[in-house]
């Protein structure tokens, strides 16, 4: 891919294998998001506390744990995100002990209270749609000190756990603010240097106006988007008049 895109600069590639790259890894995934200040009136963006595991000695992860300061529950992800099976495969650790049964290596991510709803932020170029989902439940104070071990994580936000006709608490399943959205998708459109990409968004339950990014895809799942038909149409269209342009003026 990146042999033909440099033989033949006159064919448009949308999002360049190198950045495409970029995404795969977890480590690097939500680094762009940490980067950007978007304190404002419209709410805060940031990221949940990580830690990345590297070693294969799953019995130094309480340590590691401890000595970076971020606190159980943890959810626990595969470090590269593929697109496989595998990489899909999220647990949630509730002690210290049951982070030796972990297989690393693998991303720690606190886990925030966001009132059981994800907002799955689509992007298409200049274009954004969000959808609701149901995530995992809060986890109060008592269940974690009842609860042990490590429990595998549903796949919580497919197009079958819709939250958009649910009766839900408004304060939980309200759309984050549309132009915190656009200001947040145009500054990773120009970091990653990517058109299609999603956002899995949560809201902390104890502060309305704080969100957290917890992953990044990369060309998601799109058919699971209502009207994406109209959305790629438009976008292919712009494409082909800004290229239109481009020639137009070279040639003049």
């Amino acid at each position: 891919m990146q042999d033909y895109r440099q033989a033949h600069p006159e064919v448009t590639v949308l999002d360049p294998p190198d950045a495409i790259q970029h995404l795969r890894n977890r480590q690097s995934m939500l680094q762009d998001v940490a980067d950007i200040n978007l304190s404002n009136s419209y709410g805060r963006v940031g990221v949940p506390k990580q830690l990345v595991i590297t070693s294969d000695d799953a019995s130094s992860i309480p340590d590691a744990v401890t000595q970076a300061g971020i606190k159980l529950p943890l959810v626990a992800k595969p470090l590269l995100a593929d697109g496989s099976s595998k990489s899909h495969e999220l647990s949630i650790a509730y002690d210290p002990e049951s982070l030796q049964k972990l297989d690393p290596p693998l991303v720690l991510q606190e886990f925030v209270n966001h009132g059981g709803v994800m907002f799955k932020v689509y992007i298409i170029g200049e274009a954004i749609k969000v959808v609701r989902r149901f995530s995992l439940p809060d986890v109060s104070k008592r269940e974690l000190t009842k609860n042990s071990g490590v429990f595998p994580v549903p796949r919580v936000s497919c197009a079958a756990a819709s939250a958009e006709d649910a009766d839900l608490d408004p304060r939980v399943a309200e759309i984050p603010p549309y132009p915190l959205l656009e200001r947040l998708a145009k500054e990773l459109r120009r970091r990653l240097g990517l058109h299609l990409f999603n956002l899995d968004i949560i809201r902390d339950h104890g502060n309305p106006d704080r969100f957290y990014v917890i992953d990044i895809n990369y060309f998601p799942g799109y058919g699971k988007m209502p009207e994406y038909e109209y959305m790629f149409t438009d976008f292919f269209l712009s494409l082909g008049q800004r290229k239109y342009k481009k020639y137009a003026l070279a040639s003049c």
